[in-house]
């Protein structure tokens, strides 16, 4: 079941305050500095906060987290921030943590220095059915790629759907225009029988960061879907347009909707 959390609670509220005086300590311990985009530390802080109140523990947002019970996901290998990958491998060599939030003060004074450029977005408009077709082939496709195939499709020259595999919370918050379902990790297999049926159609999926989004790519394609293609940086290298809110929840079927509410209801009363 999908856990839709009020992130207006007082509840949430709390963990969330919580949540940022974690993110801080471990930037005072470790020297790190806050990413200079404040939406991607407020999106990462919110992540860990869903996952601190879903799991108990401040799992990565950034990636699936597996196992059913507290033991199934101890045994797993699940990022648990700040992460192992991070602390050794990621900041040290990039300079940034693979969610981005902890950086080191070198990346983020080398990002500001390029933060106030103006950089025009490589956009691709205009395909053509057969050039669509090809990007159909690919295994992972960029955000200009997915923009010119949202455009094809609003033209009638290609069909597919737009999946997003990250929370309820992070789709209301903002989402790419033109997504047609949400498939959250953490409800994976009974949100998928929603689109059970088009498994001949081809279907790009996107979370935050391209990361729970290609463990889900491999799960549909092992389970019988035709085309699975992942968006590879995800939403937060999103140029395009994006929507928020829940006008758009009527995409999802009535059932699908009732199992929502139920869920809510449930969570929150626990």
């Amino acid at each position: 079941m999908i856990k839709k959390i009020d992130i207006e609670s007082e509840e949430f509220q709390t963990e969330l305050e919580l949540t940022k005086q974690f993110t801080t300590k471990v930037c005072e311990e470790h020297g790190f500095s806050y990413n200079p985009e404040d939406d991607v530390n407020e999106s990462i802080q919110l992540g860990l906060t869903r996952n601190k109140m879903i799991y108990g523990k401040r799992y990565c947002p950034c990636f699936m987290v597996v196992g059913e019970t507290p033991e199934q996901r101890e045994k797993e290998d699940n990022r648990l921030c700040p992460c192992t990958p991070a602390l050794t491998n990621e900041i040290p060599s990039q300079g940034h943590c693979h969610c981005a939030i902890f950086c080191t003060p070198e990346y983020v004074s080398s990002m500001e220095k390029n933060i106030d450029e103006d950089v025009l977005p490589e956009h691709s408009k205009g395909l053509s059915k057969e050039q669509c077709q090809e990007l159909f082939n690919k295994y992972q496709l960029n955000g200009s790629e997915i923009e010119a195939l949202l455009e094809a499709r609003e033209l009638g020259f290609v069909d597919f759907l737009l999946v997003d595999t990250r929370e309820w919370m992070e789709w209301v918050g903002a989402r790419i225009k033109g997504t047609d379902f949400l498939v959250p990790t953490t409800s994976f297999y009974q949100s998928l029988e929603q689109i059970e049926d088009k498994k001949d159609t081809p279907i790009i999926v996107y979370c935050h960061s391209g990361s729970r989004s290609a463990y889900c790519q491999k799960i549909m394609l092992s389970s019988g879907y035709k085309t699975v293609i992942n968006y590879d940086n995800g939403i937060m290298t999103y140029q395009g347009e994006l929507v928020a809110g829940e006008e758009q929840i009527y995409l999802l079927s009535s059932t699908v909707l009732s199992k929502l509410q139920k869920s809510s209801e449930n969570f929150l009363s626990n």
